[in-house]
């Protein structure tokens, strides 16, 4: 990595955890918003969804590290951050792939996955921090780009939530840039979840969505919670046979969840976020 680099080596880390989070993060709301064409997707079709969480953040990091970034630092901070991705994907996958995890491979992805973002939205002219045309109309090509890569063309729904999914990522990189510590990846997906919620409400969407059932993992110190709970109204609907069966059934899940959780949580991957108290 370059001189100018090493003094920025901490955000660099900082954003490459960021962005590969906040990627997958999205991916896994995308899939919820679109159940059905969730089932359906492969392995190759999420690794396309994911790659294009990746290029508008490049180019939306890009934007910002010009308000931010001395501009003789800026083409070796992207290109540094373009490294520091590779490495930190290449330690994602790891723990799937072993020594399997070919570093030029991912290399070679990352860095068609910057060269592809630069063709696709380079052309956009706007500062990221004002609202303009040119900035609605790059936002709304991606999301149209990702509610294609769901195999569900032309979705508005999709289409916006992947575009609340990315804007949620600026405020984040803004204050790694700042040398703050960034928000939590998950508190701005829920932000961006609850916005999304709203939208639908707005737009008419049909019926009135009911949370029946929650379930959610937390992590405190060393110690991991699971819990699960039923809105009220569901619970009195249920005989005592069928509230038994399902609680049977949620303890389970929780208990499965719960131990994906505090693998996840604990792992050597995500232990930089986890002291940050990140989760």
């Amino acid at each position: 990595m370059a001189t100018a680099n090493k003094e920025y080596q901490s955000q660099l880390r900082q954003l490459a955890e960021l962005m590969l989070a906040v990627s997958g993060e999205s991916v896994t709301m995308m899939k919820c918003d679109a159940p059905e064409q969730a089932l359906k997707l492969k392995r190759q079709d999420e690794w396309g969804i994911y790659l294009e969480f990746l290029k508008i953040m490049f180019n939306l990091t890009d934007r910002l590290s010009a308000l931010h970034i001395p501009i003789k630092d800026q083409l070796e901070f992207m290109n540094g951050l373009e490294d520091a991705v590779a490495q930190q994907l290449k330690s994602v996958l790891e723990p799937a792939f072993g020594n399997n995890a070919d570093q030029m491979e991912i290399m070679l992805t990352i860095g068609n996955t910057v060269a592809e973002s630069r063709q696709t939205y380079e052309k956009y002219k706007f500062l990221i921090t004002e609202d303009s045309k040119a900035k609605d109309e790059m936002f709304r090509n991606f999301g149209e780009k990702v509610a294609a890569l769901l195999g569900v063309p032309g979705n508005a729904k999709l289409s916006s939530a992947a575009t609340l999914c990315s804007s949620a990522i600026v405020p984040a990189i803004s204050a790694v840039l700042q040398g703050q510590t960034p928000p939590l990846p998950a508190t701005a997906l829920n932000t961006t979840a609850s916005a999304i919620d709203r939208a639908s409400d707005k737009k008419g969407a049909t019926g009135q969505e009911i949370k029946l059932v929650s379930l959610m993992s937390s992590v405190s110190g060393e110690e991991v919670e699971t819990r699960w709970g039923l809105h009220p109204r569901f619970r009195d609907d249920l005989t005592p046979a069928e509230l038994q069966q399902l609680n049977k059934l949620l303890n389970r899940v929780a208990k499965i969840l719960g131990e994906r959780y505090a693998t996840v949580a604990f792992s050597e991957e995500w232990a930089s976020w986890h002291k940050a108290g990140h989760a």
